[in-house]
């Protein structure tokens, strides 16, 4: 069993940015679930799919059901990234584990109706080390003004023996873009 000890979330509304309203205020959520690192206390465990496979799911829906207690609908959602930070006694590929599988990645992507690939970090630390969330536009990867960062820490988490995963999601991209597009530098630089 998923030993969960915390569920955590955090919200950034933006209304202002370089002194310019926003003509929409962009909503920013992250939600983060700390649970207990399965792979702890066995030494090096070579297959981690029997865990991935069981908790996941389990774990996607979890946060995404967490999500969507501040989001309306899927339509509201125009770009997501996820993240995980497993303590210092863990590898970093328990961090990887669970949220690099599409039993995870899937539950988030077909409740926001996505399509493009999540990104991502993860990463060893200590309580209270800063969860990074890369974000990009849902359904186009390459649109460059959805390409934000949300950050949140939990200051308790992880412990030594724990994993924070979480997923972000952002109802635009950031306020007033203005660093163009990549298929118009792309035909600029001649490279199409």
């Amino acid at each position: 069993m998923l030993k969960v000890r915390k569920l955590y979330t955090a919200i950034e509304e933006v209304f202002i940015e370089g002194e310019k309203n926003v003509d929409q205020p962009i909503r920013m959520i992250a939600s983060l679930l700390v649970v207990k690192n399965p792979w702890l206390g066995r030494g090096f465990v070579q297959d981690l799919m029997p865990e991935i496979n069981e908790y996941a799911p389990e774990i996607g829906k979890t946060l995404v059901d967490e999500l969507f207690k501040y989001i309306e609908s899927a339509d509201d959602v125009e770009a997501f990234g996820k993240a995980a930070v497993v303590g210092v006694d863990g590898e970093i590929e328990h961090a990887s584990a669970f949220i690099h599988t599409l039993k995870f990645g899937n539950v988030y992507r077909d409740r926001v109706k996505g399509e493009s690939v999540l990104s991502f970090t993860n990463i060893r630390g200590g309580a209270g080390t800063t969860v990074t969330i890369p974000m990009i536009h849902k359904n186009e990867e390459s649109t460059r003004s959805h390409y934000i960062t949300f950050q949140a820490h939990i200051p308790d988490a992880p412990r030594a023996d724990e994993i924070v995963i979480a997923i972000g999601a952002s109802t635009g991209g950031r306020p007033h873009p203005r660093t163009g597009n990549r298929q118009l530098d792309a035909q600029e630089m001649g490279l199409v």
